[in-house]
């Protein structure tokens, strides 16, 4: 099959081999992309840590110096490839393929890639996951860049290079399919689903191969939990409800309060309050592991794992809120973890005996990942692949659905990257009709039986008309109007004459999707646009006129 050939197949918006294949690819772009940016950050922290993420074992000083000279690198980076390219992570990815069609900036993925590993090397409490979802994006985004795919499928790849990236991140495949359908793309549609379900596959497969088929919460024991339990898991829900809108609150008070400092100063204040968090609480250090193991290891040491949790809540708060290039979900889940474990305590009380307190920081891992993105269904897969355990799925259905309702409803919270996106300007939200049509490439739709004429001599143009099919447009170019669409005008018409009317026509790459035509035409909702091959803007391949979209807009239901 040739280039051009795929391109026009792939303009469709149905579920086809090509597009699966080409998921596959970005899956395992993607995925090395993250082998590369973990194999980073495993081989320097082994150099001065006998176990990834276990910062306790280091002197204080070294506790305290270790993140404020990372924050001094991230920052100079940053500086040398230009702060405008500083936008990065989830909320970032989310804006690119809602308003670019997943096109990545390849700076701010530089950014991602060193600014990430230096903050999670040095012990940051942000997780590896945002800067996988990024570089994943941008993987999938050279592959359709590269081979000039129409913007629709480039759009569906980099979804699928953010369902590799969760997948890659967490050992999570199907979480990271929902992840993608909840919270990035927001819709369900199944020729996206099963790309993106084979990408998330790929990059999962790729990752077990490299670091083995073991996950976070592999060591955590999960009991069976009786009847009696459920009234108190919806209490924990509640408060795990509760806890989430106070985390995206405070989150983003600490943006919008230290939004006028320039990014160096911010960066070295994050660097400096992480130092001292570390000095105190060496615990608290990393994107969460060192946390869970805790969690697992004493979970009946209250003291410690109260303290644990002010330290990492704040750990966390402070550099997402200040700027460390990081995401925000694994020290989520090292939160979770910690407060379902101190809910646990309680717990244990309804069955004596019986140690609840792994599955109860799973639940709780659960509920608060659930409030905090606004991604209930994601969080339910993601224990269920975790924990393996089919006895956690109704009560962590139980507690989702409380932590879910109760910061919704009660509180009002809303996810933390759309709070994000809203606070930085960056648009998110699509109008329905423009949703529906970018899932469309304008190659499938366009007229290509048209006539060309290269004159603007009146009589030639006529001569023209008069020989082709009323239904072949006739496309004429001259150098001071440019192209044009010629066409007789039937309100004119006499016996004698028949007057002649131009629209004027602008150009869109064979790229485009019929939501840019949309674009372009909504405003007169008439005229037409006309396409052009990417490669060659001088060969015009087909025309699309406005009723023509609109026709499509009320005809097919499938995409809407």
């Amino acid at each position: 099959m040739s280039l051009d050939t795929l391109r026009r197949s792939l303009a469709k918006p149905k579920t086809s081999v090509q597009l699966c294949l080409l998921g596959v690819c970005a899956g395992l772009i993607a995925a090395i992309l993250i082998i590369l940016f973990r194999l980073t950050i495993v081989l320097v922290q082994s150099t001065f840590l006998d176990s990834p993420d276990h910062f306790s074992q280091l002197p204080e000083f070294q506790r305290v110096a270790l993140p404020v000279l990372a924050a001094l690198l991230i920052a100079l980076f940053a500086n040398l490839t230009g702060f405008r390219h500083y936008r990065l992570g989830i909320p970032f990815v989310i804006h690119r393929i809602k308003h670019h069609y997943g096109q990545m900036p390849i700076w701010n993925t530089a950014n991602q890639f060193f600014g990430g590993a230096v903050a999670l090397i040095s012990g940051f409490s942000v997780g590896r996951e945002g800067p996988s979802v990024h570089m994943g994006a941008t993987g999938a985004s050279i592959l359709a860049e590269r081979l000039h795919l129409p913007m629709n499928a480039s759009r569906t790849l980099a979804g699928c290079g953010v369902a590799a990236g969760i997948a890659a991140s967490f050992n999570t495949p199907l979480a990271a399919v929902i992840f993608v359908m909840e919270v990035v793309l927001r819709e369900y549609k199944i020729h996206i689903f099963v790309p993106i379900m084979l990408a998330a596959v790929t990059g999962a497969l790729a990752t077990q191969f490299v670091f083995g088929a073991g996950s976070e919460l592999a060591l955590i024991n999960i009991t069976p939990l009786s009847f009696w339990h459920y009234p108190y898991l919806i209490l924990c829900g509640a408060i795990l409800g509760a806890v989430a809108f106070s985390f995206n609150q405070n989150l983003m008070l600490i943006i919008k309060t230290f939004k006028p400092l320039s990014m160096l100063p911010r960066l070295m204040l994050a660097g400096l309050i992480a130092g001292l968090i570390g000095y105190m609480v060496p615990q608290a250090m990393g994107s969460g592991m060192s946390a869970i193991t805790i969690a697992v290891d004493s979970p009946e040491n209250i003291q410690l794992l109260t303290t644990i949790l002010i330290a990492k809540l704040l750990a966390t708060l402070f550099a997402i809120g200040l700027g460390i290039p990081g995401g925000l979900i694994g020290p989520v889940i090292g939160l979770g973890v910690v407060m379902g474990t101190l809910m646990s305590f309680f717990a244990q009380f309804i069955t004596p005996g019986v140690d609840v307190s792994g599955t109860y920081g799973v639940l709780g891992m659960a509920g608060l990942l659930a409030a905090t993105l606004h991604a209930p269904l994601a969080a339910l897969t993601a224990v269920m692949e975790l924990t393996s355990s089919p006895e956690i799925i109704v009560p962590a259905m139980l507690v989702i659905s409380t932590a879910y309702v109760t910061a919704l409803q009660v509180f009002g919270n809303r996810s933390i990257f759309l709070q994000q996106l809203d606070f930085q300007g960056l648009p998110y939200q699509v109008s329905p009709a423009s949703e529906a049509l970018q899932k469309v490439g304008i190659m499938d739709d366009m007229d290509e039986q048209f006539k060309l004429l290269y004159s603007d001599d009146k009589e030639q143009i006529k001569e023209t008309l008069d020989a082709v099919n009323s239904q072949t447009p006739l496309i004429v170019y001259d150098e001071e109007h440019g192209y044009r669409l010629a066409e007789y005008d039937l309100n004119l018409m006499s016996d004698q004459s028949m007057n002649i009317s131009y629209i004027p026509l602008q150009g869109l790459s064979s790229q485009a999707t019929l939501s840019d035509a949309f674009d372009v035409l909504k405003d007169k909702r008439s005229g037409a646009v006309y396409i052009y091959n990417q490669k060659d803007n001088q060969q015009i391949m087909g025309i699309l006129r406005w009723d023509h979209i609109r026709h499509i807009l009320t005809t097919r239901n499938s995409l809407l």
